[in-house]
């Protein structure tokens, strides 16, 4: 009986792969780490460049050629330790971080809480002005700050119901906003944008109309990436009052 031959055992083939260098893997590795950071910082730019276009639009390209009335000032972050009572939240209201407020165009007048009668003036041209923007109102928040322990009258309490009125400690408000040198902080009104940062005060006998015509172009200049009202999640996140 015929039987097929076998074949021999051939040989195992084996393709060796030239391993890379230690030099080369760190310097691949190096250049992945660069193209991530680009691509994070062109991420963050495209998520910025609303906001970035509005201020580029409001300081820079002024087609009318019309100087802001305000002074603009070195843009400062409102900080997260900067605590305050809401007047308006009842008698037992908590202190809250002040970026509770952010997410709106804040116009800011400070006072103590005898309110004189600049103080009364400055609510009342806050409140006209707040008024006269139309429907862009819903954008701009009347805001009184009071720096002092003094209780606030009772007779006043009914003509700011409208506005957000808390009270702050005078020295933690003195870091944030400031007046022009030779003045004091209650002279001026003051304007914070909605991510926080302080960046404008009238000056101490305020034109109405001119600071109108600032307020309108500011918001104007943001209406393409500022809507009203605040993110109820946003506030939940804020930081809890230390006790």
């Amino acid at each position: 009986m015929n039987s097929t031959p076998s074949k021999p055992d051939e040989p195992l083939e084996l393709t060796v792969h030239a391993l890379p260098s230690g030099e080369a893997a760190m310097e691949r590795d190096a250049k992945r780490a660069r193209m991530g950071r680009i691509k994070m910082l062109l991420v963050l730019l495209l998520c910025a460049s609303p906001v970035i276009a509005s201020y580029l639009t409001y300081y820079l390209i002024r087609p009318d050629g019309r100087k802001n009335y305000g002074e603009l000032v070195a843009q400062r972050a409102m900080p997260a330790t900067l605590l305050g009572v809401d007047l308006n939240a009842g008698a037992n209201a908590a202190p809250k971080p002040l970026l509770a407020l952010r997410d709106q165009w804040l116009f800011i007048s400070v006072a103590g809480g005898a309110c004189d009668v600049a103080c009364e003036k400055h609510l009342y041209l806050q409140r006209q002005l707040r008024e006269s923007l139309g429907k862009e109102k819903e954008r701009l928040d009347w805001v009184w700050l009071v720096n002092d322990a003094a209780p606030v009258r009772e007779a006043l309490k009914v003509g700011v119901k409208d506005a957000e009125v808390w009270r702050v400690d005078a020295a933690a408000l003195g870091a944030f906003l400031s007046p022009e040198p030779g003045k004091k902080l209650e002279d001026h009104l003051y304007v914070v944008d909605p991510i926080g940062n302080f960046m404008m005060r009238f000056p101490a006998d305020i034109d109405p109309n001119k600071a109108k015509r600032d307020l309108n172009q500011l918001l104007r200049a943001s209406r393409h990436w500022d809507q009203p009202g605040r993110d109820p999640a946003a506030a939940a996140k804020l930081p809890a009052a230390s006790k």
